[in-house]
């Protein structure tokens, strides 16, 4: 019987140490995929000149989950209840931190974006998305960072506190 519960703890801690490895890895595609939403956002804000709403729907269709959601989210918000732009937002972007791997650093410069659109004309709107994706840069450098950093790191001591652990108790 100890030995299934050793067993059964290292594995568990394993897999803490892989989830945690796994949520490095998907935090630079995620910021990738942001920036690549906000980069067609400025095409249809600024050629296109569509309606914020059909904007969003735009960008849901191109880009990969979890990011497609929370534009697809943005869009019904916008076009069932014609709600505050920076509130519905700043509603929709508390789900994505929570489902994607996007750090607190992405959604403070993802909330301070959420404050600017819309309220502004086609120059500075382009301007804001610039400095929002330049802001983007900057942690997708850092989440690049502590993949090759931290990765390889987690999965290895999952396994080996698990097995500390057991040696301990046993």
């Amino acid at each position: 019987m100890q030995w299934i519960g050793a067993l059964l703890f290292i594995g568990t801690t394993t897999l803490a140490g892989f989830d945690i490895s796994k949520k490095l890895n998907e935090r630079p595609k995620h910021i990738r995929h942001m920036k690549n939403a906000l980069q067609i956002l400025e095409a249809e804000i600024l050629y296109s000149q569509l309606p914020l709403p059909d904007a969003f729907a735009t960008i849901a269709k191109q880009i990969p989950e979890p990011i497609s959601s929370f534009f697809d989210l943005l869009n019904t918000s916008l076009s069932q209840n014609n709600n505050d732009l920076a509130q519905v937002w700043n509603w929709h972007l508390e789900g994505l931190i929570k489902s994607s791997a996007l750090d607190s650093n992405e959604a403070e410069i993802l909330k301070q974006f959420g404050r600017t659109l819309g309220q502004h004309d086609f120059d500075q709107q382009q301007k804001h998305i610039h400095l929002t994706i330049k802001h983007l840069d900057r942690e997708l450098d850092d989440a690049r960072e502590n993949q090759y950093r931290y990765s390889k790191m987690a999965k290895s001591l999952g396994l080996l506190c698990g097995l500390f652990i057991v040696l301990l108790l046993i």
